[in-house]
């Protein structure tokens, strides 16, 4: 009896100790049993809404494989997960302050956002290119000069067009619109005559739009092919371990094959549109080798 004495008080005892072990945004998110998701309104197929009012998506699906690693993590069954709608100028600002504690969308991974966030392991791999209307010809990015083009504010590919205009001298009007929706209209009404974006995202906007066949998108690039990874906060150790682990044993099983065709080599919602997209063959060697590396030479063969 006086064994069993000791035995449950040094179990009361080290339960405190191992709920204060809980750091950051693991402790944070055991203590509210909620984790937050920063999410697409408007992002097919990585995060968007459905016709029903539920965000889905590729990117979407793989943080649902990282919840349930927390879950387990932090002894959470039942944790609430919580969707917030974030776009390309807000997303950085709300992961900052608490708001959200992961990102599941379509942000690049690149050394300047490493100073303000984090990144998980790459979830894709894309170059940045430009959309243009088949009628005008424009095959080059020196035929941009002097016309008018459109990206979405708060994107890598603003940065890409800023510094090409510069060096090539091409006296580019770039618009700066609110989310790929928006840019996409401009180029559809001729108020831009290209919008740059990675080419993923153009192939989609485009396969969506009322004429397919009426766009083309560049085989130029403004740049090398660069990683999107999922964001979460910096200098939070314990929780970058458990995602990293999470999405590490997800790329290099076959279930992300899966997930991939179901959302670019399938129809999906709402308008059952394939993109037939192929993985590309730096994503395939990203999920052999995962790595949140910014540098794009980690992508190559």
């Amino acid at each position: 009896m006086r064994l069993l004495g000791i035995a449950l008080a040094m179990a009361v005892a080290a339960a405190p100790a191992a709920a204060a072990e809980l750091t950051g945004t693991l402790k944070k998110i055991k203590d509210g049993n909620r984790i937050v998701l920063g999410v697409r309104d408007g992002g097919p197929p990585f995060s968007y809404i459905e016709n029903d009012g539920r965000y889905i998506g590729y990117t979407i699906d793989i943080c649902g494989r990282i919840v349930d690693a927390i879950k387990a993590e932090i002894n959470a069954p039942d944790l609430r997960v919580e969707m917030n709608p974030i776009t390309s100028s807000t997303r950085i600002p709300l992961m900052t302050n608490g708001t959200i504690d992961l990102e599941c969308g379509s942000t690049t991974n690149n050394p300047e956002r490493q100073k303000q966030v984090a990144f998980t392991n790459a979830h894709f791999v894309t170059a940045s290119r430009f959309a243009s209307k088949k009628a005008h010809n424009i095959k080059t990015i020196d035929d941009l000069k002097g016309k008018t083009v459109v990206s979405v504010a708060g994107s890598t590919n603003i940065v890409q067009i800023n510094k090409v205009n510069g060096e090539r001298k091409l006296g580019l009007n770039i618009q700066a619109a609110k989310d790929t929706v928006e840019a996409f209209l401009l180029l559809e009404t001729d108020r831009a005559a290209a919008f740059v974006m990675d080419d993923v995202q153009l192939s989609v906007l485009i396969a969506l739009s009322k004429d397919p066949a009426a766009y083309t998108i560049s085989e130029e690039a403004f740049g090398q092919p660069e990683p999107y990874g999922i964001m979460l906060r910096r200098n939070d150790e314990p929780f970058k371990a458990v995602v990293d682990r999470a999405t590490a044993a997800l790329y290099r099983s076959p279930a992300i094959t899966a997930i991939y065709d179901k959302w670019f080599q399938s129809p999906v919602p709402p308008k059952g549109i394939n993109y037939r997209f192929p993985m590309p063959a730096e994503l395939k060697r990203a999920f052999e080798n995962p790595t949140d590396s910014p540098d794009p030479a980690a992508y190559k063969g």
